[in-house]
């Protein structure tokens, strides 16, 4: 008898670990949900922290009333967060496809609130079971919250390193899900001498364990045929990276790149947008030797650059592996790019561009800052006026940078911060803009350390689309998409510097894009 309550105050610690760890998980697996499909990381996070702990201890509360059938209370609580939480992440990108907006973060939030009370019911019931044992409450209390603790690390570093890297947030939820279930089914098993019906009891797990098993086979499909849905063409490639969610959809001849649901490029008019990043730079450049590239992992800003035959050495700093792999093994990409990642002067470096131009000790002649737009905190870093202050100290003189800067007309505002914010530097800006139908109207910063004289500058490469004689007029802005943004009162309005002190420029992007 003594052996067996041994086993079972054993397991119970155990069962408190393994439901931390299962705790932890769901935690920081909603609020990645969050950031990646409402936005605002930062914002989400603290959302999801928030409610979950305060469902925890809206739980623990609740837990003063289960007196009776503790293991029992214990079982089916597990099996709620099992079913609930193995299912979250489906039903998440369900409810982003097929209902209105605002539906998927109401769900989201209720969902989190939910998890976050089962959590909290689980820990007090355990530690009163360990004291029905035997075991001493002090004791009992102190082992128990000993196990949440470290499983809670645990969990942490299994979701970063391991579990959405690997498995992402579909099958991380459903496998998670089924660990709650396996501690419900052990204490089952362990303590069926307790309790009544318990073959009932173990054909209700058999049923969520089969529900969970094939969400955790088919999940990931039908969620790609829910993805379908946001896209308006289908899709011929879809993963999810350590870093985002790589799609590629084709309808005829249109090919189009998505990162983490934003449009990187179209096949029918990239040419556009990536001359226009390219060649104004390159014709103001005195050299070629050396180019820097941040961003533009798909190749097309190096395709440009090949063009020019005076270049040594192109260094393309990208931080996703996949991005690079997508752009050298899928067709596709590769007929659009020419290759271009394939040839002998591109060095290819998979780092942060902060920290890549915090390391580097190397200068270039021209550098193209092709980056998503900054819509969360690690984005926004790049859009700060310390990150164009090393883009400074690593431009040669007589050199020159381009930066693609979101539309002047969907993000008025946002355009002219960072061009304001990289002038703040002391570089010289000029402004660009130019019509990308897929994209809409597109701004871009140009800036070196002396003034730009747009017209002296002479496009004497093939392009598709930019001439020598277009160069000036993509210089000029209309009344609505000028630097001259008004107040509500009528007054002009001064635009702060974007820096890592005052990210201001989050808030600006989240608020010009809501009714595009």
């Amino acid at each position: 008898m003594e052996e067996i309550k041994l086993k079972q105050s054993h397991f119970i610690y155990w069962a408190s670990g393994i439901v931390s760890i299962c705790g932890i998980i769901f935690e920081v697996l909603f609020g990645a949900l969050g950031s990646y499909i409402l936005g605002d990381g930062v914002k989400q996070y603290t959302l999801t922290i928030s409610l979950f702990l305060t469902g925890m201890g809206i739980g623990a509360s609740l837990s003063e009333r289960v007196t009776k059938h503790l293991l029992l209370s214990f079982i089916y609580i597990e099996y709620l967060v099992a079913l609930i939480g193995g299912f979250s992440s489906f039903l998440m990108f369900a409810a982003t496809a097929y209902f209105s907006s605002g539906s998927d973060a109401l769900f989201l939030y209720s969902i989190t609130l939910i998890i976050g009370g089962l959590t909290g019911v689980e820990l007090p019931i355990l530690i009163r079971k360990a004291n029905e044992i035997g075991v001493t409450i002090q004791r009992s209390t102190a082992r128990v919250l000993f196990s949440d603790y470290a499983g809670g690390l645990i969990g942490g570093l299994l979701f970063v390193f391991l579990l959405r890297p690997q498995l992402g947030m579909v099958k991380t939820a459903f496998l998670v899900g089924l660990i709650n279930l396996s501690v419900a089914l052990v204490v089952l098993y362990l303590f069926r001498k307790e309790l009544i019906r318990k073959t009932l009891h173990g054909i209700i797990g058999g049923i969520i364990a089969l529900l969970l098993i094939a969400g955790l086979i088919f999940g990931e499909t039908l969620v790609l045929s829910f993805e379908q849905k946001l896209y308006k063409d289908p899709i011929i490639h879809f993963e999810e990276s350590q870093y985002q969610k790589i799609v590629v959809t084709k309808q005829n001849e249109d090919i189009r790149l998505y990162l983490d649901g934003g449009l990187q490029l179209s096949s029918i008019d990239e040419q556009r947008y990536h001359e226009v990043l390219v060649h104004p730079t390159m014709a103001y450049s005195k050299s070629h030797e050396e180019v820097l590239v941040l961003g533009g992992g798909d190749g097309l800003v190096v395709r440009e650059l090949l063009k020019y035959p005076d270049i040594n050495n192109i260094t393309l700093v990208d931080l996703d592996p996949a991005v690079i792999e997508l752009a050298n093994t899928n067709p596709h990409l590769l007929e659009l790019n020419d290759h271009s990642l394939q040839d002998d002067s591109v060095s290819v470096v998979n780092q942060d561009a902060f920290e890549y131009l915090e390391e580097s000790e190397d200068w270039y002649n021209t550098i193209i800052v092709d980056l998503p737009d900054p819509n969360n905190e690690s984005l926004n870093k790049l859009y700060t006026k310390e990150f164009y202050s090393l883009v400074r100290n690593h431009l040669r003189p007589g050199g020159a940078v381009m930066v693609q800067a979101t539309s002047p007309v969907f993000a008025r505002e946002v355009y002219w911060t960072i061009s304001n914010t990289v002038a703040s530097t002391g570089l010289k800006v000029e402004n660009f803009h130019v019509d990308v139908p897929s994209f809409g109207n597109w701004g871009f910063v140009m800036a070196s350390r002396d003034p730009i004289k747009v017209d002296s500058l002479k496009i004497e490469v093939e392009t598709r689309f930019l001439t020598t004689e277009l160069l000036h007029s993509l210089t000029v802005f209309g009344k609505d998409e000028d630097e001259n943004i008004l107040d509500k009162n009528g007054n002009q309005k001064e635009l702060e510097v974007n820096t890592l002190i005052n990210p201001r420029l989050i808030d600006i992007y989240e608020n010009s894009w809501q009714y595009y």
